[in-house]
């Protein structure tokens, strides 16, 4: 075994294109989630096709912008991996396994797939070191086969639904989300994403446009909490209305919550029928008003992870 640090890889093969490589693990569903940016799409988007030809420990790939979205299983897993075809796909990720507060993602590849997971993806920010099973996977490129072993810190990923922060005479939810996740002192915690979530607008009881925001966060399972009660304190110090709600969940899977997605979309729910919903799907919320804003507070958390259909009315989309 060879093991080299992200520094030692990039004196080994110069600087190339990974930007970021971040793992969340989900342990209560057996589940994981791997964010990569490369400075370019094209890439992302060749390794999102053959990553899921090779199936192994993949569930499903999502491109957005130059940054690659996996969702795979925990464990090892066999791989159909070999040149790129109908049946087997050039890259392949094998096995995403725990160890102590470290996660380890087992990749394949060849040719110039092999020289994206032996050379550019282990010198990514957020790597801590690569493992090589022999020298013959730190020659890439040409018709090689390449396989390393990239080791990075565990995170957990936790997405807060926010709502109901404004009123007739002023504020806007979703500049308090984005002035809130600007805000942010905590250490070891990653925003991924904000997102806009537009609710039913026929509900009677609300401002103007019925919107909820959702931020996104990958976190270092020490840093929940004090991430949790920053955001609490942040709204509850910057809404000017009485009924702000806030809604928290960690982890990568929601079962169970499709149904929920449509009613907050296409019904007029009470307080008391979102509270009974987010108990169920294991949903908490951390203001201290309990006012109607934990309906929209519920239904931006269900839809952060979604597209741009989220900020559509139910049924729309690009």
């Amino acid at each position: 075994m060879i093991t080299l640090t992200p520094d030692e890889v990039r004196n080994r093969f110069g600087r190339l294109f990974s930007e970021r490589f971040l793992v969340m693990v989900d342990r209560a569903a057996g589940a994981a989630e791997i964010l990569e940016t490369c400075r370019a799409r094209g890439p992302v988007e060749w390794d999102a096709m053959n990553r899921r030809r090779a199936g192994g420990a993949i569930d499903s790939c999502s491109v957005d912008g130059s940054t690659l979205r996996i969702r795979t299983r925990l464990g090892r897993f066999p791989v159909r991996f070999g040149p790129a075809e109908a049946r087997s796909g050039g890259q392949a990720l094998e096995a995403v396994e725990m160890d102590g507060d470290e996660v380890v993602t087992s990749w394949a590849g060849i040719a110039g797939a092999g020289v994206g997971i032996a050379a550019c993806l282990p010198q990514a920010p957020g790597v801590i070191r690569a493992e090589y099973p022999d020298e013959a996977d730190l020659s890439v490129g040409g018709a090689r086969a390449n396989r390393v072993r990239i080791v990075s810190p565990v995170y957990e990923k936790v997405t807060f639904g926010i709502d109901d922060t404004d009123t007739e005479a002023g504020g806007a939810t979703w500049v308090l989300a984005l002035q809130c996740a600007a805000a942010c002192p905590v250490e070891d915690v990653h925003l991924l994403g904000m997102r806009l979530v537009q609710l039913n607008p026929a509900v009677p009881n609300k401002t103007t446009n019925c919107v909820g925001s959702a931020l996104v966060y990958a976190v270092r399972p020490g840093k929940i909490g004090e991430l949790e009660e920053f955001v609490s304190s942040f709204v509850r110090e910057h809404s000017l209305s009485p009924d702000a709600g806030i809604a928290v969940r960690s982890g990568i899977v929601h079962p169970g919550g499709a149904d929920a997605m449509r009613r907050v979309k296409t019904e007029i729910l009470t307080r008391a029928e979102a509270e009974d919903e987010a108990e169920r799907l294991n949903v908490r919320f951390i203001d201290q008003n309990r006012g109607k804003g934990r309906i929209g507070a519920l239904g931006a958390l269900l839809w952060a992870d979604e597209g741009p259909e989220a900020a559509g009315l139910y049924g729309e989309d690009l």
